[in-house]
């Protein structure tokens, strides 16, 4: 256990995630259990020094009875420190897996709370950062998966801008904001410390937090993993030598991440907007860690997908290219030519998508009218099979046949009028977006994904 004073440590923490010049405003997700409330008055202590302004938010995911009144305690103890606060209600529509889209639709009503404040703090231990990094070894998870959770983590905005929140989403104080589509930082300053050490700080200030049932309920993957723990303790096997293999593994991840970027830039262009090519022989001689990457990536980066496909899969369709044949994955699809890998977006995964004009299509396309005379009916899909036959001259397009078939093409009923990527049809404009950044290449996704 550190000795240092746990104010110390986060004022540290503090200076070198921000420093020397603090913003004046920054936000704190408080759930109001015993890890988020001690960070709350870590926060509150250390402003007074600092001189930054707090905002405060809680969100009420709605799946349990107490939720509402946790949120009010948060509420009650941010006013008794005089920090305005703020509920943010999320509404399950009982679709898919409930972890994962509560935690996207947290970041999404907390992007859409935080007006102008472009960081955020979140209260994660160095006790969450064993427990993830156990349950990613469970799943086979490499080099990328094991060095846990990074103190800093940007999210993005939605590239169609802010999107007010709902009278219902939203109760109490939110930040200012003045119409600035920028994406915010989200940081972990007791990302080294431990669970007990926040717990007895908020027990010295005589702070309130409450409990959260469901860290018994052994349902939940992460609380068998929170009492495996326990037991492995016993046998020294800690939740310090976890978190410190994830930073020994961060290392090594930012060395591999490097060798990739170097990789992307000497082997792969984009050909067109939204694809990328990579040259056989060059991604022949790589070693198999950094085809692995530069594969995985590209999936991505054609899917924009912020998450790589899992280990096992990728690793088979690596050994599938490897042997000259294609395959699909991850909503993508790689093609083999003769001098080059070409990945493309899979045609199957957005059969059936549409979207109206000036609106995202397939998550990252956007097309413009910059005519004026189309119809307002006229409706955003993919180009498809039927629209490539509607194409007359087809021998001065920049794509093949199976690479164009997910482009996103304007129709008017059955009727093609237009697919800008490939020059077909009226003046219209494209704009493809990556993970909500406008799209500048696959080079410069490698960078900074």
């Amino acid at each position: 256990m550190n000795d240092t004073p746990l104010a110390q440590r986060f004022a540290e923490a503090m200076g070198q995630l921000l420093g020397p010049d603090f913003p004046s405003d920054i936000g704190l997700a408080v759930s109001g259990g015993g890890d988020s409330m001690a960070m709350l008055y870590l926060a509150h202590n250390w402003t007074h020094t600092y001189g930054v302004r707090l905002w405060v938010a809680t969100v009420d995911h709605g799946l349990r009875a107490a939720s509402a009144a946790e949120a009010a305690m948060v509420a009650e103890a941010c006013g008794a420190l005089g920090w305005p606060h703020a509920t943010l209600r999320w509404h399950w529509d009982g679709q898919g897996n409930v972890q994962d889209r509560a935690r996207r639709a947290r970041l999404d009503l907390i992007d859409r709370w935080r007006g102008d404040v472009r960081h955020v703090l979140f209260a994660h231990t160095l006790d969450d950062q064993a427990e993830t990094v156990l349950m990613r070894l469970a799943r086979g998870s490499g080099v990328d998966g094991l060095s846990g959770m990074r103190v800093t983590r940007d999210v993005v905005p939605h590239p169609m801008g802010n999107v007010d929140l709902a009278p219902d989403e939203v109760s109490g104080a939110c930040p200012p904001r003045r119409n600035v589509c920028v994406g915010f930082r989200v940081l972990r300053p007791c990302l080294e410390m431990h669970r007990d050490e926040l717990r007895h700080y908020a027990t010295v200030l005589k702070g309130r937090w409450v409990e959260d049932p469901t860290n018994e309920d052994r349902s939940y993957e992460r609380v068998r993993i929170r009492h495996l723990l326990k037991l492995l303790g016993d046998e020294g096997i800690t939740a310090t030598g976890f978190a410190d293999t994830a930073k020994r593994l961060g290392r090594a991840r930012d060395a591999l991440q490097a060798r990739l970027v170097e990789a992307a830039g000497k082997l792969c262009s984009d050909a067109p907007l939204g694809q990328v090519l990579i040259d056989r022989d060059g991604f022949a001689a790589l070693d198999q860690e950094t085809q692995l990457r530069l594969l995985t990536s590209a999936l991505c980066y054609v899917a924009s997908s912020e998450y790589r496909p899992r280990a096992a899969a990728s690793e088979a369709l690596l050994t599938q290219v490897l042997s000259g044949g294609g395959g699909t994955l991850h909503g993508a699809e790689v093609l083999v030519e003769k001098t080059h890998l070409r990945v493309v977006r899979e045609a199957a995964a957005v059969q059936g998508v549409e979207a109206n004009l000036d609106a995202l299509w397939d998550g990252q396309w956007v097309l413009g009218d910059e005519t004026g005379a189309l119809p307002t009916s006229a409706t955003v899909r993919a180009l498809g099979a039927s629209g490539w036959e509607q194409i007359g001259d087809r021998s001065g397009l920049s794509a093949p046949h199976r690479a164009s078939l997910a482009f996103p093409a304007l129709w008017s009923g059955d009727a093609l009028l237009a697919c800008p990527v490939l020059g077909i049809g009226p003046q219209i404009s494209a704009r493809r977006f990556v993970l909500g950044r406008a799209d500048t290449g696959f080079e410069a996704f490698c960078l900074s994904h």
